[in-house]
């Protein structure tokens, strides 16, 4: 059995389930650590196709896996799904104009609703390839909770759990079909629950405390912080909690959440610190008290060339989605509604002169409203602003990832451009193209296990002597943000 033959599978069997779960998470629209539905979803899926499914991975109560062994067991490789969406993105399917479904409501700005069903559909293929060849290995889909907010991935890896694989891939929905590539930032994220006194705020301000005061203050040392940080750090907060909504009285509660970045997780744990201290002067100023409660942190990305090279060859020999004029004149509508600042799409167009010559002409100057073409093949260190706990992973196994086009060209990221597209028929067939990337990848690494070789030999080279730090404290236990 060819991939030839389990991309027709793909397609005539695994294409309208997965496009089906999509579709039924992205009604979900649950957020982090509470996806409930679409791990139970997903764990149904997976027991009616045969996998061994085991769920509470970390003690988070979303996290599971879905595990098929054929032979021997070796090789392991693991596909990484993640399914939760972001508060205050609701918004219709396939419409060019912003409309709630629910107002204030949750929505998948980021395309999870798509990350998971791909991952699980080339799951699904990978089983029957191994079902019908009798090939020796074993393949393991990962339900992976809270990637906006809970990092299940960094707490499984405090466990060491991806240690146990040979190689682990994954992708995202994007604007680009592209390979991923370099680095990331690290970050953690702390919310500081402050207790002040209340007291009426005209008859006797003196007797009360104010922990809203002391939210304000904290946010203003922290501000200040900015000038004594590393460049490559970087802070950003949200009030959660802001006491109330009556003036007249002085705030007895409020909250603020932090989240800290630095490309190394020593630096950010050294400013995590630091903007500790900011909490702990706020209080002292105000007369209140804090909770500190560590919420959850990530590492920054490890990257393989050898399993980016194997993406790439998959995504140019796979054939790409076609589009009907129906879904363009869509795309060119939405993509209107999205800041057109001339931007080159692609990492490599940023990073590489021929490439950014190349991408100028393939993306027509920048105006396609689709980048219905394959980015020319980069891989490089060259670091990227934003995180994700894959690269905690990466730090433990092999890994890389890709992209497909599943939003519009020049659609922001967690819009609801992205959550009208993301249960679209562009963003479908983004999804089964993601599928079948994956699983053709992963039969690869069956097929020719000098691939893995090479990636665990690169996987070495590349950490030297550095270890892997987790940035969750060892006493530190997941933790659901209330809004």
């Amino acid at each position: 059995m060819g991939k030839e033959i389990i991309i027709s599978y793909i397609d005539e069997c695994v294409a309208p389930e997965v496009i089906g779960v999509s579709h039924k998470v992205w009604e979900y629209a649950e957020l982090s650590l509470k996806e409930t539905e679409s791990a139970a979803l997903y764990m149904e899926k997976l027991a009616q196709h045969g996998f061994e499914v085991e769920s509470g991975y970390a003690d988070i109560a979303t996290a599971f896996s879905g595990k098929f062994v054929s032979g021997s067991g070796k090789p392991v490789i693991g596909i990484l799904g993640e399914f939760d969406a972001l508060s205050g993105l609701s918004q219709k399917a396939g419409s060019v104009k912003r409309e709630e479904l629910v107002k204030g409501g949750s929505g998948h700005g980021c395309g999870h609703n798509m990350l998971g069903a791909a991952s699980f559909g080339a799951a699904v293929a990978v089983k029957k390839y191994l079902e019908e060849t009798g090939k020796d290995g074993t393949v393991i889909f990962y339900g992976c909770p809270g990637e906006e907010g809970g990092a299940s991935k960094a707490f499984m890896a405090r466990e060491g759990l991806w240690k146990s694989l040979d190689c682990a891939l994954t992708w995202h929905p994007g604007s680009e079909n592209q390979v991923s590539t370099g680095t990331n930032n690290s970050c953690t994220q702390v919310l500081y629950k402050f207790k002040g006194v209340a007291a009426h705020a005209a008859g006797d301000p003196e007797n009360g405390r104010s922990a809203l005061d002391a939210v304000e203050l904290m946010n203003i040392g922290a501000n200040y912080l900015r000038e004594h940080m590393k460049k490559e750090c970087s802070l950003h907060y949200a009030m959660v909690d802001g006491g109330g909504f009556s003036p007249n009285v002085v705030q007895p509660h409020a909250s603020v959440l932090y989240m800290v970045r630095s490309v190394l997780v020593k630096d950010t744990i050294d400013l995590q610190e630091r903007v500790d201290k900011c909490a702990e002067g706020a209080a002292l100023m105000t007369g209140t008290s804090f909770e500190r409660i560590f919420v959850d942190g990530t590492a920054n990305s490890v990257p393989n060339t050898t399993l980016e090279k194997l993406l790439y060859d998959n995504m140019v020999s796979i054939p790409l989605p076609e589009y009907t004029e129906e879904e363009r004149a869509y795309a060119a509508e939405l993509d209107a509604t999205c800041p057109q600042d001339g931007t080159i799409p692609g990492t490599g167009a940023r990073f590489d002169a021929d490439i950014r010559a190349k991408v100028w002409e393939l993306s027509e100057k920048g105006t396609k409203s689709l980048n219905d073409f394959v980015m020319p093949f980069y891989t490089g260190n060259e670091f990227e602003p934003g995180s994700s706990d894959v690269g905690d992973v990466s730090w433990q196994t092999p890994t890389a990832q890709f992209n497909t086009v599943c939003f519009t060209a020049h659609s922001p990221g967690h819009s609801w451009q992205n959550v009208s597209c993301g249960a679209s028929p562009i963003g479908d067939k983004g999804t089964v193209y993601a599928a079948k990337v994956l699983a053709c990848s992963v039969i690869d690494l069956f097929d020719d296990n000098s691939i893995i070789a090479r990636a665990k030999e690169e996987f070495k080279a590349r950490l030297g002597d550095e270890e892997y730090v987790c940035p969750i404290p060892a006493d530190a236990e997941p933790y659901i943000i209330e809004g």
